[in-house]
């Protein structure tokens, strides 16, 4: 089982290189806080299709790994023409093709991530916390080495380590499995289903103020004269917090089910957004950044393992797509468009402000609609 840890690992630490610093990047070449937002935008609104239509595709056609290839080329090809344009009309059609190939990577992983470990699907958090030490490794190395030679060693990192996710792709053993039912008439299921649409507007609401946290947390950073080192360390501090929920996640789904975790995650991500918009100095992040565990870890696990129990026989993929697409893409296209608005309008403390209130109606819609949707512990979530 070393092959995923290793893609997780090489991952999530090529885009700890890149993705935190492309603000900056952005910055650098001469675009404003709401040319950013448009940019940052793009990748997660991207990714509410993309996501779902590569995983419908592997799980229609079962070539989940040749897909996978193309992805991970396609990601770092991208990548490196985006190291070399710095006119917003060509950042546009650069961004896109990025955000395109790179945002069905990690649903397609974890779709056959899940099929390999069979019974054992509750250790998939001990795979995915492999993901969470290359982010933490990558965020700290690149944040040295970027504020001493240069935002260009982001995009060579990141497409270095994605090389590595290419050889680990060939080495993953993907299973074929069957669908069960007709194709369109398992779609239905996503659509319809109540607990499944309570469930995905809660993390459309959560997801909106990490899009804010993720593309803008380093532009006020930068504002409140915090180094790249800080920045690199904040995020390995991120990192840390992480690892005790990724390796205890079985146990913690066992013990709060799927809905009782992601409450959890909603009332830590809430304290974590007023916390930012209080912060009186850049070294505040990284007391702030113990919370990402709950904030992110979490929510992810509640949300992985729902989706694995409730998606229909064979559509294991698409289900990880819609999941990945609505709580990271849409929400996440959201949260970039709204957060380069407020940071232009209200400033970066009150924009903070604003994406805890979101959390907070997330919190209490979830909360309320959320009891009807008593599948979502996973002892009776296996039967939906």
């Amino acid at each position: 089982m070393g092959i995923p840890r290793l893609f997780y690992f090489c991952y999530f630490a090529a885009m700890a290189a890149l993705t935190p610093f492309l603000a900056l990047y952005y910055r650098q070449i001469g675009l404003s806080e709401g040319q950013i937002g448009l940019l940052a935008g793009i990748p997660p609104l991207l990714g509410l299709v993309a996501a779902p239509l590569w995983g419908a595709l592997a799980d229609a056609t079962q070539q989940h790994r040749r897909l996978l290839t193309v992805a991970v080329i396609g990601s770092a090809g991208a990548v490196a023409l985006l190291s070399q344009v710095t006119s917003l009309a060509w950042l546009l059609p650069v961004v896109a093709l990025y955000a395109f190939c790179n945002n069905p990577i990690i649903p397609l992983v974890d779709n056959s991530v899940l099929l390999m470990l069979g019974d054992r699907k509750a250790e998939y958090g001990k795979h995915r916390l492999w993901g969470a030490i290359g982010w933490g490794v990558a965020a700290t190395v690149f944040g040295a080495l970027i504020e001493r030679s240069g935002l260009q060693w982001a995009f060579v990192g990141s497409i270095v380590l994605l090389g590595g996710c290419l050889y680990a792709a060939q080495k993953l053993k993907v299973q074929p499995i069957s669908i069960g039912q007709p194709f369109w008439q398992g779609m239905r299921f996503f659509i319809t289903r109540w607990p499944w649409v309570v469930f995905l507007i809660t993390l459309f609401l959560n997801g909106m103020a990490g899009g804010v946290g993720n593309n803008f947390l380093f532009l006020y950073l930068d504002q409140l004269q915090a180094s790249k080192s800080l920045m690199g360390l904040s995020l390995l501090v991120a990192t840390l917090s992480e690892l005790p929920i990724f390796f205890y996640g079985d146990r913690l789904l066992q013990r709060f089910g799927a809905r009782g975790l992601l409450l959890i995650a909603l009332g830590a991500n809430a304290i974590r957004m007023f916390s930012y918009a209080l912060m009186p100095a850049a070294w505040v992040t990284l007391p702030i950044h113990l919370l990402h565990g709950l904030t992110f870890s979490a929510m992810w696990l509640a949300g992985v393992s729902y989706t694995n129990r409730a998606a229909p026989p064979g559509m294991g993929a698409t289900a990880q797509g819609l999941l990945s697409g609505v709580s990271m893409g849409l929400a996440g296209a959201a949260g970039a468009l709204l957060g380069g608005r407020l940071y232009e309008t209200v400033g970066p403390a009150a924009m903070f402000g604003w994406s805890g209130l979101i959390v907070l109606v997330g919190l209490l819609f979830f909360a309320v609609a959320g009891r009807r949707a008593r599948d979502l512990q996973p002892v009776t979530v296996t039967n939906g």
